[in-house]
């Protein structure tokens, strides 16, 4: 069987918006990475663990301890959730 190649490629900007305002990611997050995607947070224990849910394109929603806010958030705007390991 012979495969076509696709002639048509999406820039990186269109690939960057593919999703967005429909998808998030969740994932969990070491302290060190906190001031990086959320500047506005507290200094944070190193002992807690945290997770965070972000938009399609990487813009960061919501940081939390605890992993069920990530889907309840997400569900709230109407999200569909993947988590990325």
């Amino acid at each position: 069987m012979l495969m076509k190649e696709a002639t048509s490629r999406l820039t990186k900007s269109e690939l960057a918006h593919i999703g967005n305002g429909e998808v998030a990611y969740i994932r969990k997050m070491r302290t060190e990475e906190v001031a990086k995607c959320f500047p506005e947070a507290p200094d944070i224990d190193p002992n807690v663990d945290l997770w965070a849910l972000f938009g399609a394109d990487g813009t960061p929603i919501l940081l939390t301890d605890n992993r069920s806010s990530t889907f309840f958030k997400a569900a709230e705007d109407e999200l569909k959730t993947v988590s990325l390991h």
